[in-house]
């Protein structure tokens, strides 16, 4: 018996509103650690944006759902003054 894996574009949107984005931080983490970071090339700024998207997506959710405090126990969140409540 196996299971079938569906296409992670496909079936990301139905998981998770931010699914996507956690998609372009991943491939974008792995491009710059395979091509570049194993390759002795340390950029700090590689895939910046994509965690910023992937991060704030996150942290919206999580409030929305009142599990901020997660992001917050793990140093993550920076959730500005003004959209907090």
């Amino acid at each position: 018996m196996g299971f079938i894996r569906r296409n992670s574009s496909s079936s990301s949107t139905n998981t998770s509103p931010c699914a996507d984005l956690r998609t372009a931080y991943h491939n974008c983490f792995n491009r710059w650690y395979s091509e570049k970071f194993l390759k002795g090339h340390w950029d700090k700024e590689e895939c910046v944006a994509e965690w910023e998207k992937y991060k704030e997506c996150l942290s919206k959710h999580l409030e929305d759902k009142n599990l901020s405090r997660f992001l917050e126990a793990e140093g993550l969140s920076r959730i500005p003054a003004s959209s907090s409540k």
